[in-house]
């Protein structure tokens, strides 16, 4: 990259000090001068088939490396973009949007560029929606100030930001004196955060059934060997919610498992509902927890949520208090130490296998992928079965489970293979992805193959929507029927399989683990009335929700 400070080159240099060292993306005529300087960069570009896929791959990306990025022309790009965008914006993913745009001098007279929608400001409106900094970079004079507070908006709330450049200003020079990076925002109000954990203390001092509740956010802030230490100091149980599944180990022997209202085991439900005290850090409250403003524990003021947004504390909401000082002040606070408790125990059922010439269940196929779970591979979950079914498979180290579980939005799963690939090539994807979901973005498969990554694909195939058929059944949930194991032959690259009977699933399953070299994909037929337990919890509870609005 040239030594001369430029717009461009200083919104690079910012983003590798950052930590970020693969962009995904799409070029196009608004944003090849910043490709250019990409190629120039210390930062690797990953050429995506779709702009979305590579929203969702820079999305799986940050929530390994801690930072994620795509690079995408204007709007035709950026607006393909927004749906991955808005899902990291839900899930609290750092996902930072570069785009370019039509320059400055070709705005003259406001014509008619090709690419434009309305105005040339339509683009930043949309995005500043599923965004929480959003700017132009249209001014030498002020670019670096511009940078740098987007960027710390991205530290401070883990969610994405969006920078724009029109094309004739990525090599506009910066004329003020270099100087290191601004801070990444301020820090808690003293007197602000001490009353919040003394108060955190006198309630803890006072109960005796405490449990703590960790979700995704206690990952983006890289807190998990502190909120692990708390739990161990106090000897508090842990569960965790269903997007915060993995996030501390599932083998630690404080933790009760996956608490989420609509898909947990009872078991888990019911302890974590007859608490005293429910603690509970980084963790986002959908109604996939039914743990709302009506729940008797928020009610009776016997609840601590911190999350990145607000710091609340039975009723009182601390201004001026941030997610990592809370959970850092937290951790060195003296805190009450709790008796051993029992545990709910799950009812693990004997590993009594189908035979060989069964048809492949959906019980069979997750039976088997759990023994064969190790500390090398990462599941990815897209939504439906694969992430309702996928949600009971014990991962053997933390952060090795990942899905879009708050937002669920289809398609997720193959894209983010590829983003977790770049972001630690030491672990193995196994994607778990339903017919309905592959059909949308299965085809980016072809860039696993093009820059030799070797994930482990199993389509659930089902032939449609089979969450939607538990809500309401109709023809509208069918989908064409794809043979997804000769798309290995479509893109040049990889290992098929077509899978009827529980013996061809265990075949291919030990061939595709034994040979690390390429992609494998498994196409698994399912009977389209196979159901997970916690499918049927799910859509049952949906569908009654479903029936009531239509009332």
């Amino acid at each position: 990259m040239t030594d001369r400070r430029t717009i461009g080159s200083t919104l690079l240099d910012r983003l590798h000090r950052l930590g970020l060292r693969h962009i995904f993306g799409i070029p196009g005529d608004y944003v090849l001068s910043l490709f250019q300087l990409i190629e120039e960069s210390p930062i690797t570009h990953v050429g995506m088939t779709r702009e979305d896929c590579a929203g969702f791959a820079a999305d799986a990306y940050a929530r390994i490396h801690g930072i994620g990025g795509i690079c995408v022309t204007y709007c035709v790009g950026g607006l393909n973009t927004v749906n991955a965008v808005a899902c990291a914006y839900a899930e609290r993913s750092p996902v930072v949007v570069l785009s370019g745009s039509p320059g400055l001098s070709e705005r003259v007279k406001n014509p008619l560029l090709h690419h434009m929608v309305r105005d040339f400001t339509t683009q930043k409106e949309v995005f500043e929606k599923v965004t929480v900094a959003a700017v132009v970079l249209d001014d030498p004079l002020t670019a670096e100030r511009e940078i740098d507070r987007a960027l710390a908006a991205l530290m401070r709330y883990k969610r994405p930001v969006y920078l724009e450049i029109p094309r004739d200003l990525v090599h506009a020079p910066i004329e003020s004196p270099a100087h290191p990076p601004a801070e990444q925002g301020e820090a808690s109000d003293p007197a602000a955060l001490a009353e919040a954990v003394a108060e955190v203390r006198e309630m803890l001092a006072s109960v005796k059934k405490p449990v703590l509740l960790v979700g995704a956010e206690v990952h983006r802030f890289h807190l998990q060997d502190e909120v692990s230490g708390l739990a161990e100091r106090m000897n508090i149980p842990v569960a965790s919610t269903l997007l915060g599944k993995s996030v501390i180990r599932e083998d630690h022997p404080l933790f009760v498992g996956v608490y989420g209202g609509w898909v947990g085991h009872d078991e888990v439900q019911q302890f974590v509902n007859d608490s005293d005290c429910l603690v509970m850090l980084g963790s986002i409250l959908t109604d996939l927890e039914e743990l709302g403003a009506d729940s008797p524990l928020m009610k009776a003021g016997r609840t601590v949520h911190a999350t990145a947004d607000a710091i609340t504390v039975k009723h009182h909401r601390y201004e001026g208090v941030f997610f990592e000082d809370f959970v850092k002040a937290l951790v060195a606070a003296p805190m009450p130490s709790f008796p051993a408790r029992a545990l709910p125990v799950h009812a693990i059922e004997p590993a009594h296998m189908p035979p060989p010439d069964q048809p492949a269940t959906l019980k069979g196929l997750f039976g088997h992928l759990e023994s064969l779970l190790d500390e090398k591979m990462l599941v990815i979950a897209d939504i439906g079965e694969s992430l309702f079914a996928g949600a009971d498979l014990r991962v053997h180290r933390r952060t090795d489970f990942i899905s879009p579980a708050y937002y669920t939005s289809m398609g997720f799963a193959v894209p983010a293979a590829v983003g977790a690939g770049f972001a630690d090539p030491g672990l193995r994807p196994i994607v778990l992805v339903g017919d309905g979901a592959f059909q949308m973005t299965g085809s980016e498969l072809s860039t696993c193959v093009r820059y030799s990554q070797a994930p482990i694909v199993i389509v659930l195939n089902n032939r449609g929507y089979s969450t939607e058929r538990e809500i309401l059944e109709g023809p509208f949930n069918d989908i064409h029927e794809w043979r997804y194991e000769k798309i290995c032959d479509l893109i040049g690259g990889g290992v098929g399989y077509k899978v009827s009977t529980h013996g061809e699933l265990v075949r291919a399953l030990q061939a595709a683990t034994s040979d690390k070299s390429q992609l494998h994909v498994l196409n698994v037929l399912l009977d389209p009335a196979d159901r997970s337990p916690a499918m049927v919890r799910l859509a049952h509870r949906l569908a009654k929700r479903v029936a009531a609005g239509n009332r």
